[in-house]
């Protein structure tokens, strides 16, 4: 990012000037800071940085540290995948070569089209994820369930403080008062462009992680409760006269496997589950059938945006329901890039662990040399900034591709040497 403007530091008792900086001493009279992009394809080194801090904050609140106790990795966790609900057959990958969907007398839809597949879909084939027929998807339920995903994840973590109080035999007054549940989530987007949810649970006790859950409170009640309270959720999208009313729950398919439970031969490990979060927030919305990276502003954006077919029509069905009364407060125009969806990628509860401004402000003040000593000078600083655009100069955009092809050998030596069983010697 290019800034343009001055800082100026001085002594808040004297008046005196202690330090000004200004961009007009500067080559390009400009100051150059990163641009802070989560998205790899946007900015890697950026997006390393943003990973490296989500690593820190999710593993924080499974195994201890930045402000969380050490003893959280004794309470019962649980990492849960909740799925979208069928809006019609699409095609899918099989690893382990077998057809999409084998059936011998499977017929046709209405609208003529087969709806078996006799083919092998690999990885990257762009039919995956794609409807058997476009006419007979529902289109506006998805959408709907998207712009709705958030209230969705809120009536489940509703009702698990419920469905908890029926499996203890408690009041659900009586149950919040010795336990508290907290989280930390991810959306992710499927082939077919609909997002699911990874979530860590961790059960603690009434005062957050600094309290042990009651004994009573175990990984498999947690389990009980979240297959139970995501089944329970049950809601409605506004009527329209032109859809009609939408039911919206959950999908079907949902996982939850405990974390670090010696018992169960299923079990994550903390720093995996870290890691794969980690991994996927830096990943763009074309690699992951999400839509687009901006926003759109006309319908001439979707049109020409470099989408498959089937993103696109999810994309132009936000356009157009987003001019209807009923849909109004939804917004669909403005989240048309993300098919609807609205929330963050990742979202946390107040007590699961640390926050990205927390672990900036520390790696700020790591840079600065640490925190003021006794007796040294406080001063006060005044700045004034404006944005003057974003990218490299073609000089700098050369030097920065220099770098970044260094950085990606250097990487793949080091793979190589740690799988040589290598060590790297002092010289």
């Amino acid at each position: 990012m290019h800034l343009t403007g001055s800082t100026t530091t001085h002594d808040p008792a004297t008046g005196e000037v202690l330090h000004h900086y200004d961009t007009r001493d500067e080559p390009h009279e400009r100051l150059l800071l990163r641009c802070r992009n989560r998205r790899a394809a946007v900015c890697p080194p950026c997006s390393r940085l943003h990973a490296g801090d989500t690593f820190h904050l999710v593993r924080a609140g499974l195994t201890g540290g930045k402000t969380v106790p050490a003893a959280v990795r004794d309470h019962p966790r649980l990492f849960v995948t909740l799925t979208a609900p069928s809006f019609g057959p699409v095609h899918r990958t099989t690893n382990d070569a077998k057809p999409c969907r084998p059936r011998r007398h499977a017929g046709r839809c209405e609208h003529g089209r087969p709806l078996a597949c006799p083919a092998v879909h690999v990885t990257n084939d762009p039919m995956a994820g794609t409807p058997l027929c476009p006419g007979c998807y529902d289109y506006p339920a998805h959408v709907l369930w998207h712009a709705h995903a958030g209230r969705l994840w809120k009536a489940f973590t509703d009702n698990l403080y419920h469905h908890l109080a029926t499996l203890t035999g408690r009041s659900r007054t009586g149950l919040r008062r010795t336990v508290r549940i907290s989280y930390a989530k991810i959306a992710e987007y499927q082939r077919r462009g609909a997002v699911h949810v990874h979530a860590v649970l961790r059960l603690d006790g009434p005062d957050g992680p600094d309290a042990a859950p009651p004994p009573r409170a175990s990984a498999g009640l947690l389990t009980e409760a979240v297959h139970s309270a995501a089944a329970a959720v049950w809601l409605f999208a506004p009527y329209s006269a032109a859809l009609g009313e939408h039911e919206l729950t959950w999908g079907t398919q949902l996982d939850a496997r405990p974390l670090r439970a010696f018992d169960a031969p299923d079990a994550l490990s903390d720093d995996a589950v870290a890691a794969y979060v980690a991994k996927y927030v830096t990943k763009s919305a074309t690699e992951t059938a999400a839509g687009l990276d901006h926003r759109i502003t006309s319908r001439h954006d979707i049109q020409t945006a470099p989408v498959s077919p089937h993103t696109r029509t999810l994309m132009m069905t936000c356009w157009r329901l987003g001019g209807l009364p009923a849909y109004a407060h939804l917004r669909l125009r403005a989240w048309a890039h993300t098919l609807g969806y609205r929330g963050h990628i990742l979202t946390k509860s107040r007590a699961y662990s640390t926050t990205y401004g927390a672990l900036r402000a520390e790696r700020a003040e790591h840079q600065r040399g640490g925190e003021t000593a006794p007796g040294e000078l406080i001063t006060a600083t005044e700045a004034h900034w404006r944005y003057a655009g974003s990218g490299h100069s073609l000089g700098g955009a050369l030097l920065a591709a220099g770098i970044a092809e260094d950085l990606v050998t250097n990487r793949e030596i080091a793979r190589e040497e740690l799988a040589a069983g290598g060590r790297w010697s002092d010289a």
